[in-house]
């Protein structure tokens, strides 16, 4: 009946943190390494570039000769979330496997929190100009309708 306690080091976040994940059968995982955004924004020159895409750190140094779109693309995103980038070019599933080799670690939990935080801001914002483009575009489409039935009645009477 006695506690256990286990001793966790404190990361000032200046260094890499490395945990080890436990799969449900019991094995260990590979380790992952967690990167803060100051430290993936260091890696942010052709000689050493990284990419966060959906909190995943990817080292596509190697690539940026490769990339189809050009290096300059990867270039502009280097050291910092790509993830809407990546998605709005709207990638293959090749392209998504491939970053598997380039995978270096993930991003860290408490930058995770700040962009998940600057996101909801946005979305709720987004949401009510959402219902407002469908309204007008609505109204839209009807005075298009009117004035079509409009001529084409005028049209059948001449």
């Amino acid at each position: 009946m006695g506690e256990e306690t286990i001793d966790k080091p404190i990361h000032t976040g200046s260094e890499s943190v490395n945990n080890t994940n436990v799969e449900g059968n019991g094995e260990a995982a590979e380790d992952v390494k967690y990167y803060t955004l100051e430290e993936i924004s260091a890696h942010s020159v052709s000689s050493d570039s990284w990419l966060i895409i959906h909190d995943k750190v990817y080292d596509i140094t190697s690539f940026l000769e490769e990339h189809p779109g050009g290096e300059e693309v990867l270039l502009e995103q280097a050291g910092a979330d790509a993830t809407e980038s990546f998605e709005d070019v709207g990638h293959s599933t090749d392209a998504r496997e491939m970053l598997l080799q380039y995978y270096v670690g993930e991003l860290h939990m408490d930058d995770r929190k700040k962009e998940a935080a600057k996101d909801d801001s946005f979305s709720n914002s987004g949401e009510s100009s959402s219902w407002t483009t469908w309204l007008i575009s609505a109204i839209a489409a009807v005075v298009v309708g009117v004035v079509y039935r409009y001529y084409l009645l005028e049209h059948k009477s001449s």
